[in-house]
């Protein structure tokens, strides 16, 4: 008698994950932070947007080392484009101010209108430093470098989660962010703006100091800021209208914001607010640079949101109107007709 078995499931044809996948990780991501760590220290945070570009690119192939080359070839074919528009972007930054004389005398009379009230008449800048800024460092002080920093890195951390995650979602955020610092970079050229450290350099305020990096110090980083300190001698000193860091911050915000439950809606706004204090804190930025940097990411949204529908209705309507074109070439001819063969019947089975 023949022995019936269970009916054995079909073997698998598709790629299957490798068992110790979730170990090689592991061991990658590790390596990789202990090398990001002796980096800062010794070279310095990344804020230049190539060497940011190759820290973000070595923390994807970590983080998929499973993944074949080609992976993350395709990752750099997409990015390098966008390190070399921020490239352009701050070298041609550098120059928006052509010698002329920057505007200050407004925004410090701006701030005074605006906030004046509260502070005595004086500039937020200059009411804040006067409280909280002493030769010593305080906790405040090592938040506001580490949150100073998160301006580098923050915009570029999120796009590469959504390359990975959304390539059509990581489109749609270049967009925007692409149009944000054309925005921003014609502005440097048609309004160059002095942040309030140059204004009280040139007697236009009373002291103020420039310690947006001082902070990392305190905790024994001494390395930490040598590259942004660096960039700071030799960038633009005018431009500040508008403030860009706010901007990126709020940016970075609102387009994640719809995706995420409202109960971490305040989490994430305090971002931007941290780096509105920490800008004018620090002497980098008056509060209408702020203000007007949160318009510029308004407009952005409102300009490229109405430019993408508008070509999705172009591309709709002449998809719609293909048909139409050629209406004699797109019905394919009639078959030649098929003579039907004569039926035959079953044969009757003859009676014993």
């Amino acid at each position: 008698m023949a022995v019936v078995t269970d009916p054995q499931p079909p073997a698998r044809t598709g790629t299957t994950s490798s068992p110790d996948g979730g170990r090689r990780r592991v061991v990658a991501m590790t390596i990789w932070g202990v090398a990001f760590v002796a980096a800062w220290l010794g070279i310095g945070l990344p804020t230049d947007p190539a060497y940011a570009f190759l820290w973000i690119w070595a923390g994807t192939i970590a983080w998929h080392s499973a993944r074949p080359w080609r992976s993350h070839l395709r990752f750099a074919r997409d990015w390098i484009p966008v390190v070399l528009l921020l490239a352009v972007y701050n070298l041609s930054r550098g120059f928006a101010d052509n010698g002329a004389t920057p505007h200050a005398m407004e925004l410090i009379v701006a701030d005074r209108f605006m906030l004046g009230w509260a502070t005595g008449g004086e500039v937020p800048t200059v009411w804040l430093q006067q409280h909280l800024y002493r030769p010593e460092v305080h906790w405040w002080d090592v938040a506001v470098s580490w949150v100073y920093f998160s301006h580098f890195v923050a915009t570029f951390a999120a796009a590469a989660v959504l390359w990975m995650r959304d390539r059509s979602r990581w489109a749609a955020y270049m967009r925007r962010w692409g149009f944000l610092c054309a925005a921003g970079l014609a502005t440097y050229f048609l309004y160059p703006a002095a942040p309030p450290w140059w204004a009280a350099q040139n007697g236009l305020l009373t002291e103020v100091a420039r310690i947006s990096t001082r902070g990392w110090k305190e905790i024994g980083m001494h390395g930490a800021g040598n590259l942004l300190n660096a960039g700071q001698i030799a960038s633009n000193p005018v431009a500040a209208m508008p403030s860009l860091h706010t901007a990126f911050a709020l940016f970075v915000v609102l387009f994640f914001l719809g995706s995420v439950r409202k109960r971490w809606w305040p989490l994430l706004l305090a971002y931007p607010l941290a780096m509105t204090f920490t800008l004018v804190y620090s002497g980098e930025h008056y509060v209408i640079d702020v203000l007007v940097g949160w318009a510029y990411v308004g407009l952005t949204f409102l300009v490229v949101g109405l430019a993408e529908r508008w070509w999705a209705a172009r591309r709709a309507r002449r998809a719609a109107a293909l048909p139409a074109a050629g209406p004699q070439s797109a019905v394919p001819a009639p078959a030649a007709p098929v003579e039907a063969e004569p039926a035959v019947a079953d044969p009757v089975p003859a009676e014993r």
